[in-house]
Parts: C-alpha cells; sequence; structure tokens
C-alpha cells in the first residue's frame, strides 16, 4: 500500500479549512496528533465538500483550502507517517455518502444540533447539504475501516450517528464497515476563550480577541493575551472558581511541558500581569518554529502538491478497497 506499513489501528479526522488554525486546536488536536502517528495509521483530511453548505469565494477558498495544509505541515505533521489530503480529491467519499443517505432516517438528522445552530446562523441558505452534513461525515469515517476518531464534545452526537448507520448497514450485509471509537485527549483537550473562559476557543468566535490563531503576530498575540479575562480574585490557582486563570495556566503548562503544579507554584507571590506575560512568551516561543516552517512551505509550493498529491493516491486506495466491498454487499454490478 504505497510503500508504507499499515498500522494495527486506523485513525481519521476531518477538518474543514479556515483562514487559520487555533492553539486550541494546536494543543487539544494536532500535538497529540503527533503521538498518535507512532501507534495508528492516520488520515487527516482537509474536509473542503463540508465548507460547501456555506457560499464561499472561489479564489479565496482556493487559498485557504491549500494554505490549512501548509499549516498542517508547518506544525509538524509528517507526510510520510501521516496520511494528507483533500476530501474532494478521493470521489469513494460523495459516493459512499450516498449510499448512507439510504441507510439514515430523516428524523436523525433532525435531531442534530449543529443542524439546528448553523440554520439559525443561516436563515438565508438553509440547504439539504447543511441537512445531511453528518451523513458526508459518516463516509468520510467509515470509507477508511475507522477505528478511533479524536471528536470534541460537539461533534460526539455525529459520532454516534456514524455508529448506528454503521451497525444498521452491518446488521443487514454483514461486518462491512468497523464501527469507531470516539478519542478524547486527557491533557490540554480543551483551551477556552480569552474572552469568555466558560467557553472553548473557537475560530468562529466572534469576538477574536477570545482565539489566538497560530498565523497571529507575535504583537498580536501580546495584546490577546494581556487583554485576557481574568477575575477579581487576585490569586494564582488552578480552579474551576477562576476559568480565566486556569486556562492561562493550562496553555503555559501544554506548552511548557511543565506541570500544572509546577506552574502554580512558579507564580506564588506574582499577579495577574506576570502569569499573562509568561503565557505570551510561551506561546510566541512555540510559535516561532512553525511560522519559520510555514514560511519555507508556502516558498516551495511544489513539494506541497507532491504531499497532497500522494495522500490522494494513499487514501484512495484504501477508499475504494471499501467501496468496492460495499458495491458487492449491495449487489451493484462491478465495472470489468
Amino acid at each position: 500500500m504505497g510503500g508504507y506499513i499499515m498500522k494495527e489501528k486506523i485513525i481519521f479526522s476531518g477538518a474543514q479549512p479556515t483562514g487559520s488554525l487555533t492553539l486550541g486546536n494546536y494543543i487539544g488536536a494536532i500535538q497529540n496528533w503527533k503521538a498518535l502517528e507512532k501507534e495508528y495509521q492516520c488520515l487527516y483530511s482537509i474536509v473542503d465538500l463540508h465548507s460547501l453548505t456555506v457560499r464561499q469565494d472561489p479564489k479565496e477558498f482556493n487559498r485557504v483550502c491549500l494554505s490549512f495544509l501548509v499549516q498542517y505541515l508547518a506544525c509538524g505533521l509528517d507526510p510520510v507517517k501521516n496520511i494528507l489530503f483533500f476530501q474532494s480529491h478521493v470521489p469513494q467519499h460523495t459516493e459512499l455518502s450516498w449510499i448512507l443517505n439510504c441507510y439514515t432516517y430523516m428524523g436523525e438528522l433532525g435531531r442534530m444540533t449543529q443542524f439546528k445552530e448553523k440554520s439559525d446562523k443561516h436563515k438565508d441558505n438553509i440547504n439539504s447539504g447543511l441537512f445531511t452534513y453528518p451523513v458526508l461525515q459518516a463516509a468520510d469515517i467509515l470509507l477508511y475501516k475507522t477505528d478511533v476518531v479524536p471528536v470534541g464534545e460537539d461533534q460526539k452526537q455525529h459520532l454516534e450517528l456514524t455508529r448506528d448507520i454503521a451497525l444498521r448497514f452491518n446488521q443487514v450485509y454483514g461486518d462491512t464497515f468497523t464501527v469507531p471509537e470516539h478519542h478524547i485527549p486527557k491533557v490540554g483537550a480543551k483551551i477556552m476563550s480569552l474572552q469568555d473562559p466558560t467557553k472553548k476557543m473557537s475560530k468562529s468566535d466572534e469576538d477574536s480577541n477570545g482565539t489566538i490563531f497560530l498565523m497571529d503576530s507575535e504583537d498580536v498575540i501580546v495584546k490577546k493575551i494581556k487583554r485576557a479575562v481574568t477575575d477579581n480574585e487576585g490569586r494564582i490557582a488552578y480552579s474551576d472558581h477562576q476559568p480565566g486563570v486556569k486556562n492561562l495556566i493550562t496553555i503555559i503548562s501544554t506548552l511548557s511541558g511543565k506541570s500544572i503544579e509546577a506552574v502554580v507554584e512558579s507564580f506564588e507571590g506574582k499577579g495577574y500581569g506576570a502569569l499573562k506575560t509568561e503565557a505570551a512568551e510561551v506561546v510566541n516561543e512555540t510559535l516561532k518554529p512553525f511560522k519559520t516552517r510555514y514560511e519555507d512551505y508556502t516558498n516551495n509550493l511544489d513539494y506541497v502538491v507532491s504531499v497532497y498529491t500522494k495522500g490522494a493516491e494513499r487514501a484512495s486506495e484504501m477508499a475504494e478497497t471499501t467501496m468496492r466491498e460495499v458495491r458487492e454487499s449491495l449487489g451493484l454490478i462491478t465495472l470489468k
């Protein structure tokens, strides 16, 4: 299979391309992915087709998709150990999505909280893709006989639907799909908004001051962290009663490799100003190599094209193996 060793278990993760990955993505997902590549065959897809539920400017969308892949590479994801590819380059995603649509019930899709939320946000464009989005997501996962999916709490409902669809299909046609499990990392899984530390840091946050983007300049990062919401308690403790302070401690701990206890101890007798200064320094120091690599890859687009071309080839080979089984199970005539 493309000259690489198939590992025992398979992980798939798909992310919609946006302007920039966030510090939350980096700490909660990508740092964890680099550890996973030692044990699993990992597929990381930029799910560009999912983005089409919202109207996109073609030139800007093309630029953002490419930039997103470059950010993955700049974060240190190895394209030899991991399969990095664009969803639209593997047509089996849409083929399987149609088939799974026929094994998914309207009531199930109507219960999806994300459909309700997105419908409220895009009242002028409530298209059927918005409604059937979770079925394409299920196809993304089941196509590769995925064992484990790294998901946040907000995606658990979609993964449960994926499991239900897989079990339903398997019940009729035998063990065609692997029923995936979810994987939520234990440490640093949730970096919160700097402006509302009760909410997860998000690239779609309306207040950009709440989110640190990996592409932010050093000065912007310092300003955002200086404006971070804390409290009036005046003590540095890792406590749910002090969510803003707790968030900054988590950022420092995860990026520096120091334990929570060691970080808290180092600020004994110091104020929130010192905590914010340290957090900004640690974030900027961590992101320096990322920014250098991003520039290097941007200046070497031939290499980037070779990465997503090889990634699509490797993913297509795996996807076609599954689709042959699915087509045979359904009794579709196989092209000789």
